[in-house]
């Protein structure tokens, strides 16, 4: 090998005088000197600022949207149901999770600094190196955890009240409290009477309500395997089974034979040959079957019970259609839905869960 003209410190082979072959650690091999010691990259030594106090900025990803979705989903199962509830805010934790997962990646948050292991005591009177403290928590990323912490904290101050006055109502005071229609005897057995109530009378006239209430005379009922004679009746909702407008019977009314008991109001009918809807023009038979118009289903019925000779007007529920009449008719009763909702066949997998009814 020909020798060349020194390249700098980075140099593996150069001539040495002979004075520094004693102390410099090198062989002599022919006529050159030998470097044993590791050889240095040729590059500058200089070394370029490092830049990890600047914040890592990730790329696109969906996590986001997926924790929007998760908690969109648990705020709508607060008011529908929940299992919806549960869902919703599964789907917010495990997004949740990946979007701090991606966010941390490739940080100190989620790199463990090296810990170099500790060299072997030399002579007591060599000189120690001086010992560098590295900065493993940059301050900018401890500031930056810290302001997105206290955000979140001030924003959960600000959000909960609001969601809280949104939400809470749909679960206070739900359901519905049975009414006193009055003694059995102002109902003539085999003919309608239009009755109107207060729902809530604390609410006034808001909350009245109307029902077609129908005597059909006592009845034998099995009660703990017993035969026991009860008074029957059909009570039918005036809400139309297709868009909730109210519907009317369809025969004359007896406003001389008017009844009032409390904040009731009782107006027998003459004769009717079913019930009509006046807006849309939906059809229904002196049982609430639908016999005609945009309906999905038969009108819906109050539940009744008898107490101390008074007639008690329950919940409502839905009924898809009904077999027979008066006190033996076969009532295909389903949960109370929303007017132009079906509760049976396929289409009912439309409305597979039903929100809080008041």
């Amino acid at each position: 090998m020909i020798s060349s003209p020194p390249a700098g410190p980075s140099t593996a082979f150069r001539r040495f005088p002979p004075h520094e072959c004693a102390d410099s650690g090198r062989v002599r091999a022919s006529c050159y000197d030998v470097d044993r010691g590791s050889p240095r990259p040729i590059e500058s030594p200089l070394s370029l600022p490092s830049h990890d106090d600047h914040p890592h900025v990730p790329g696109p990803s969906l996590w986001p949207v997926g924790f929007a979705v998760g908690v969109t989903v648990l705020l709508v199962g607060l008011i529908i149901s929940w299992w919806v509830t549960a869902i919703g805010a599964l789907l917010a934790i495990v997004f949740a999770f990946l979007w701090v997962r991606d966010l941390t990646k490739g940080t100190a948050l989620a790199e463990a600094p090296d810990v170099e292991a500790e060299a072997p005591a030399a002579d007591e009177g060599a000189a120690h190196a001086p010992v560098t403290s590295e900065e493993r928590y940059p301050r900018s990323k401890f500031l930056e955890a810290s302001t997105l912490g206290l955000g979140a904290v001030i924003g959960g101050i600000v959000t909960l009240p609001a969601l809280g006055f949104m939400v809470g109502p749909a679960f206070l005071k739900q359901g519905v409290k049975d009414q006193d229609l009055g003694p059995i005897s102002n109902f003539p057995e085999g003919k309608y009477v239009v009755s109107t109530f207060m729902s809530n009378p604390e609410q006034g006239e808001v909350s009245r309500r109307t029902a077609f209430v129908r005597y059909n005379g006592p009845v034998n009922v099995a009660v703990d395997g017993k035969q026991v004679t009860q008074p029957s009746f059909t009570i039918i909702s005036n809400h139309c089974a297709h868009l909730g407008c109210p519907v009317q019977p369809n025969g004359p009314l007896d406003n001389a034979g008017t009844k009032r008991f409390g904040d009731v109001t009782l107006i027998p009918t003459v004769s009717i040959a079913g019930f009509g809807c006046p807006c849309h023009g939906g059809q229904y038979d002196t049982e609430g079957n639908r016999i005609a118009g945009p309906p999905v289903r038969a009108l819906d019925r109050y539940s009744f019970s008898i107490r101390n000779g008074h007639l008690w007007i329950g919940k409502p529920f839905s009924v898809s259609h009904v077999d027979g009449a008066g006190g033996t008719a076969q009532i295909h009763k389903w949960a109370y839905s929303f007017p132009g909702e079906h509760v049976n066949g396929i289409e009912s997998w439309l409305y597979p869960i039903q929100p809080p009814h008041s």
